[in-house]
């Protein structure tokens, strides 16, 4: 299926039903009275989040979603009824904007979260509603509520605790196959992934963190070199962000610290709340390395990288050094979310020791 993480739609609430004027006309009733009942709601328009999705592809060729208009009101005292509900599935993590204004609607980050995006017209009145000691025979109708019409912006920002950022083939790909159950396309030339892979890294039993390996980025990417900044956007709700260098490029001439620096460059220029993320150094290919040289170069490179922080030595390719990334990476995670638990704010009465603590 193809990745598609942005998509524009247009959305229509249904519109009210009109009243109606009515009279009621029986045998033996001379003064009836009025009996034209409401018009009915429109339809509104639902967003669902939707674990089962991961994609916007189907609002790329579908754009346009309408919900029907309430029936009109009719006599003896009938009202119309509700024009249906429509509901959209999108992925959890979507970004619901409104196109005209910028405002951010809605954020879907919880699977089963239903949100109203837009609203139903209400029903118009009928002669019933007009009836008074002064006015038995009223004639007026209001006419139904127009619903809301939106043009909405939709942009998925993919869920992970994890994101792995890098050069073009420094071995992001291969370092998520290791640990996880994702399984990208994987090739010896630049630009290989075309789009974002969530992969589930299993630590232990019901220990475990999601992990997002994004498009090469590379130097120039603000100015639309290779792909741009595209993808960056999803790396913004990550907790931690590993930063992947290749040792061992394949040009003899490249620089592995000039690369690196070229990376955080760009990262600063996209988001500066993105730059200033925990972010680790993992050193990658060692096994293209000779075994007598790998202490030095892993010396130089971070002596003149001047990095503070976490490093880690690894190959994805043997896996070598993975299982350490991967314990080290579950305890910073595990440690964030228990730290967020905690800050939340509890109702004192279940802060209480026993029920007679417990203020009736």
């Amino acid at each position: 299926m193809k990745f598609v993480d942005e998509a524009s739609i247009d959305i229509a609430a249904g519109d009210g039903g009109n009243g109606c004027v009515s009279f009621r006309h029986e045998k033996y009733k001379e003064f009836g009275g009025p009996n034209g009942g409401d018009g009915g709601r429109g339809g509104h328009v639902y967003a669902l989040a939707d674990s089962n999705l991961n994609t916007l592809v189907d609002f790329r060729y579908t754009r346009r979603f309408e919900a029907k208009r309430g029936q009109h009101g009719m006599g003896s005292d009938m009202f119309g009824a509700a024009g249906d509900d429509i509901t959209l599935k999108m992925p959890v993590g979507t970004v619901i904007t409104d196109a005209e204004t910028g405002q951010v609607l809605h954020e879907l980050l919880t699977p089963g979260e239903i949100v109203l995006v837009a609203k139903g017209g209400d029903g118009g009145f009928g002669n019933m509603r007009f009836k008074s000691a002064i006015n038995r025979a009223p004639r007026q109708k209001t006419p139904g509520w127009p619903g809301e019409r939106k043009s909405l912006k939709l942009e998925l920002k993919v869920l992970a605790d994890v994101g792995l950022l890098g050069l073009p083939n420094a071995g992001k790909s291969t370092l998520i196959t290791a640990i996880s159950n994702a399984r990208p396309r994987i090739a010896d030339y630049p630009f290989t992934t075309l789009h974002p892979n969530l992969g589930v890294v299993r630590v232990g039993p019901e220990q475990s963190f999601v992990v997002a390996d994004l498009p090469g980025l590379i130097e120039g990417a603000a100015e639309g070199a290779g792909l741009g900044h595209l993808f960056l956007r999803h790396l913004q709700r990550t907790r931690l962000l590993l930063h992947v260098v290749d040792l061992a490029p394949f040009d003899e001439h490249a620089d592995p610290v000039a690369q690196a620096k070229a990376i955080v460059a760009e990262l600063k220029k996209y988001d500066k709340a993105l730059f200033e993320k925990p972010r680790w150094l993992v050193l990658n290919k060692l096994d293209m390395i000779p075994a007598e040289e790998r202490s030095k170069r892993v010396k130089d490179f971070l002596r003149r990288m001047k990095f503070k922080g976490p490093v880690f030595e690894i190959s994805a390719l043997t896996h070598e050094g993975c299982d350490n990334l991967v314990k080290v990476v579950y305890q910073h995670i595990k440690q964030q979310q228990d730290a967020v638990a905690q800050a939340v704010e509890i109702d004192p009465r279940f802060k209480a020791d026993s029920a007679d603590d417990i203020a009736p």
